[in-house]
């Protein structure tokens, strides 16, 4: 009886995290849908993901690239 209230259990959680799953995959896909109208907005959130990364970490070294070519690269 209880490894079969323990699989039950195991199941119950697997399901559980598959919805998790499937709201955050929801919850990205409308992100990335409004980030995507105005041409500024990921240029903007190109420039507070490079602010959180030096404010988080001084090693860090990186590289800005022109937004023009991370748009080229986006479209393929």
């Amino acid at each position: 009886m209880a490894a079969e209230a323990e699989a039950a259990c195991e199941a119950k959680a697997k399901v559980i995290a598959a919805e998790g799953e499937m709201n955050a995959s929801r919850a990205l896909k409308e992100a990335s849908l409004v980030i995507a109208e105005p041409p500024s907005a990921l240029q903007l959130r190109y420039l507070q993901i490079l602010n959180t990364i030096t404010a988080e970490k001084n090693s860090t070294i990186f590289f800005p690239l022109p937004m023009d070519v991370m748009s080229h690269c986006m479209k393929k």
